[in-house]
C-alpha cells in the first residue's frame, strides 16, 4: 500500500498538567528559597613551573558550603579546604570571590570562610538536631561532581552514628541519611522539612567513591556550638584541667581503661586538685598515675571520651572527675580553665 495512503503523524496534544502535589510545591519553595544561602566552594593550589619559575594557581578540589550570617562568613567542611593555598567560593548568582580563611576546627571536620564584597548574603534558618526522627524528610543541596546546585531528597536513616574526622578524631551524635551525597556535596547543608539547617554533609560510606544510600551529617547542634568560637577566635576553645595524657595504648598494657594522666601542667586546676601523673621508679617501673574513669558520673574510656566531655562544658565550670588512684576510686572536684 503506498505511503500516502496513511496520514502524516503529528505531535499528540499535551495534556493539561494540572497543580502540582502539595508535597511537590513544597520542595520546590525549599529549594528556591534555600539555594541562594549555598555556595560552590573551590580551594586551588598553587604551582611552580620547572622552567619559568612562574606561580600559577589550579583547581584542586571542590565542594560546598552555606552562608552562616550577614557579616559573609560561610561554613564548611575542613576537609574540603584542608591543603589549600587560596579560597574561592561562588555564589548563587554565579559571582566568585577570593575568601579568606577565619579558624577551622579539625577535630570536628569544620572550617568557616569570609567573603568580601558580595553584598548582604541570606544566611540559612538555623534548626536543633537532638529531637530528629528517624523516617523524617531530609533535603540536601550541594554541588556534586561540581555540578551547580543539585537537590537531593531522603529521609533521616539513623541517628547517634560516630564518624572519624579527618584527624582521626570521633565525632558522636551524627546523622545517618539516605539522600544522595556525592563527592563535591561536602560541606553543604542536610536541611529539614522546613528548609531548616540541620547538618553539615560531610562522608559517605561506599566501595565504589559515589552515593550509595549511606551518607553522614555532622549535626547542626555541633556547628553551632563550635562555629561562634572559630568566628571569634580562629580555633576551638576546648576547657582543659591542665594535664596531659598518657597514650592510650600504654595506659591498656597497664591493664587500666580510662585516660591516665602523664603529666600534672604547673598552676592548673589538676594540680590545684592534687591529680598525680605517672613517674618511673629508679629501677625503671612507670608508677601508674591518676586515671580519669568518668566525668560528672559519665564514663570515659579513652582519652576521644575525655576530650569529648570536656567539650560539653564550659571555661570556668565545675566538673567531678573519678578517678583511679592506687586500685582505689576516688571523686575530685574541679574548676575548668582556659587553654594557655
Amino acid at each position: 500500500m503506498p505511503a500516502s495512503a496513511f496520514a502524516q503523524a503529528v505531535p499528540r496534544p499535551v495534556a493539561a498538567r494540572g497543580p502540582l502535589a502539595a508535597a511537590e510545591q513544597a520542595t520546590i519553595d525549599l529549594f528556591r528559597r534555600v539555594a541562594p544561602s549555598v555556595v560552590f566552594v573551590t580551594s586551588k593550589g598553587r604551582y611552580r613551573d620547572f622552567w619559568t619559575a612562574d606561580v600559577t594557581e589550579v583547581p584542586q578540589g571542590s565542594g560546598t558550603g552555606f552562608v552562616w550570617d550577614d557579616k559573609g562568613h560561610i561554613v564548611t567542611n575542613f576537609h574540603v579546604i584542608a591543603e589549600a593555598a587560596a579560597i574561592e567560593v561562588t555564589l548563587d548568582d554565579q559571582t566568585s570571590l577570593p575568601a579568606e580563611l577565619v579558624g577551622v576546627a579539625p577535630d570536628k571536620d569544620l572550617a568557616v570562610l569570609r567573603v568580601r564584597g558580595g553584598g548582604r548574603l541570606p544566611a540559612i534558618d538555623v534548626g536543633t538536631s537532638a529531637d530528629l526522627l528517624v523516617g523524617q524528610s531530609v533535603f540536601a543541596i550541594g554541588n556534586p561532581f561540581g555540578l551547580d546546585h543539585t537537590l537531593t531528597t531522603g529521609v533521616i536513616s539513623a541517628t547517634g552514628r560516630t564518624i572519624k574526622a579527618i584527624t582521626g578524631r570521633e565525632i558522636e551524635g551524627c546523622i545517618q541519611t539516605d539522600a544522595a551525597i556525592n563527592p563535591g556535596n561536602s560541606g553543604g547543608p542536610l536541611l529539614d522539612s522546613a528548609g531548616r539547617l540541620i547538618g553539615i554533609n560531610t562522608m559517605i560510606q561506599s566501595p565504589s567513591g559515589a552515593s550509595a544510600g549511606i551518607g553522614f551529617a555532622v549535626p547542626v547542634d555541633i556547628i553551632n556550638r563550635f562555629v561562634p568560637q572559630l568566628i571569634n577566635h580562629g580555633r576551638l576553645v576546648r576547657p582543659v584541667v591542665g594535664v596531659n595524657l598518657v597514650d592510650d595504648r600504654f595506659t591498656r598494657r597497664l591493664g587500666y581503661r580510662g585516660a591516665m594522666i602523664g603529666q600534672v601542667v604547673r598552676g592548673g586546676p589538676a594540680a590545684a586538685a592534687g591529680l598525680r601523673a605517672a613517674t618511673r621508679a629508679r629501677n625503671g617501673r612507670v608508677i601508674p598515675g591518676d586515671v580519669i574513669v568518668a566525668v560528672n558520673g559519665k564514663k570515659v574510656e579513652n582519652t576521644d571520651d575525655l576530650l569529648g566531655l570536656l567539650e560539653s562544658h564550659e571555661v570556668g565550670q565545675q566538673v567531678v572527675l573519678t578517678i583511679v588512684r592506687e586500685k582505689a576510686q576516688l571523686e575530685v572536684r574541679l574548676k575548668l580553665a582556659a587553654p594557655r
